[in-house]
């Protein structure tokens, strides 16, 4: 087939972005220097609040943070008044391409490319609520198509985070996101790539890689069960498996990330030497001192859960909903105590792009300082997307992603969830 490129109108893709041409940021950083200053600043390495607080961003580059700086000629200077600066907000675990509703059947009945509108406009909601990077999970059986997305929005045509992408999941025939529940013979596909060992494993990946995926999202365990009082979930993959997986993506440079949800599948994946294990309901002794040896980071994805107890169908299911939340709960203080390291990802997508900063509040919530919180979010966040030394930190030489928010997130993390000003690569999007 011949291949053409498509030009898309201007009016059109402001239309997505839901900014008017006087509203829409330019594509690339203000040529002159800015000026951040507001009441307080946060330093996220030592933890302590820097009051009053300045960033000097010239293009789309931090050069320096204090509390009083000279002012260079021409400089913009912004007063943001008593709000306080901080990184750009990190989102570990999204689904651009799902939206509140019933999932199996949006994934079914929406084409690719509604779906990847939404992705677009998903992206925008979470860029404006102060998620300046985030990791895509999984498109849920739309592909490559977040491809489109994170490059659309690094060369400037619509707004929304950095994107790390995995295009589809991986799982097993069968498995935890296969198309189970409907009539054998209408042949629905899965919402996941099907591999089923080792060597389909990685013949996937490397299709995927070739599409345009950063890493590699894995199905390892479920479906979960609870039956008197105690969790269980089955396994999808061995341990072997896992590490052809790891293996391979190591050989490119990329990283595996998995859905496991308990043992022994997040013990197999532990050993497996996997980037992160996302969702951690239960994690055996071994599994917990293996991460912190390997730092394998837990991604807990709280609001997924409370939303789903919140929002389910029937009483028994919302009880059902409630009592896995608070198991996940009581492992999660277990893994805090043996120093299990987290990142924070929310799994947006069943529950509406922009509010994730409920995650933050939960973790609070369930054991973690503020600070803990913000310091897994920004540099544990930067660790595991492969932006280290360049996001979640206010320091000279980093990406300008700045936002800024009423109060101190120190003292109230709900802070988090009135962001106020958004500025990503030295480009204001919010103000």
């Amino acid at each position: 087939m011949t291949k053409r490129r498509l030009f898309i109108p201007s009016v059109f893709l402001l239309s997505l972005s839901g900014l008017s041409p006087a509203q829409t940021p330019s594509q690339t950083a203000t040529p002159h220097p800015i000026v951040l200053h507001a009441a307080g600043l946060l330093d996220i390495k030592s933890g302590r609040l820097v009051k009053p607080g300045e960033v000097l961003v010239e293009g789309e580059r931090i050069v320096e943070v204090g509390s009083a700086l000279k002012r260079p000629a021409g400089a913009e200077v912004i007063d943001l008044g008593d709000r306080t600066l901080l990184p750009g907000l990190i989102d570990a675990h999204v689904h651009l391409f799902l939206h509140p509703g019933a999932e199996d059947l949006q994934t079914v009945q929406e084409s690719v490319p509604q779906r990847t509108i939404q992705a677009v406009l998903a992206a925008r909601d979470d860029l404006m609520a102060g998620f300046t990077a985030e990791r895509d999970m999984g498109t849920e059986g739309a592909g490559s198509a977040d491809t489109a997305v994170r490059d659309a929005i690094d060369q400037g045509l619509v707004p929304g985070p950095r994107l790390r992408i995995s295009g589809n999941a991986i799982n097993i025939l069968g498995g935890h996101e296969d198309a189970i529940g409907y009539n054998p013979a209408q042949h629905v596909l899965s919402n996941a790539d099907y591999a089923n060992n080792a060597a389909e494993l990685v013949a996937v990946m490397r299709q995927q890689f070739k599409e345009g995926a950063d890493f590699t999202k894995i199905y390892e365990t479920g479906p979960d069960k609870m039956r008197d009082g105690q969790f269980s979930t089955i396994y999808q993959y061995t341990e072997a498996e896992l590490g052809a997986a790891v293996q391979e993506a190591a050989r490119v440079g990329k990283r595996v990330a998995v859905h496991a949800t308990g043992e022994p599948g997040t013990l197999f994946a532990a050993r497996a030497g996997v980037a992160s294990i996302d969702h951690a309901n239960q994690l055996g002794d071994e599994t917990m001192r293996l991460m912190r040896e390997k730092q394998i980071f837990a991604v807990p994805t709280f609001t997924i859960f409370e939303y789903f107890a919140d929002h389910a169908a029937t009483p028994a299911r919302a009880a059902y909903e409630h009592q896995m939340l608070d198991l996940k709960v009581q492992d999660f203080r277990k893994q805090i105590a043996a120093g299990v390291p987290m990142a924070v990802g929310s799994d947006v997508g069943p529950f509406p792009h922009g509010t994730q900063a409920q995650e933050f509040v939960l973790m609070v919530n369930y054991g973690m300082s503020p600070l803990a919180v913000l310091q897994a979010d920004l540099l544990n966040g930067a660790k595991l997307l492969g932006w280290d030394g360049q996001i979640g930190v206010l320091d000279p030489g980093y990406f300008a992603d700045i936002v800024a928010v009423s109060g101190d997130p120190l003292e109230d993390i709900r802070a988090l969830k009135k962001v106020s000003f958004v500025m990503k690569s030295g480009t204001i999007y919010k103000k």
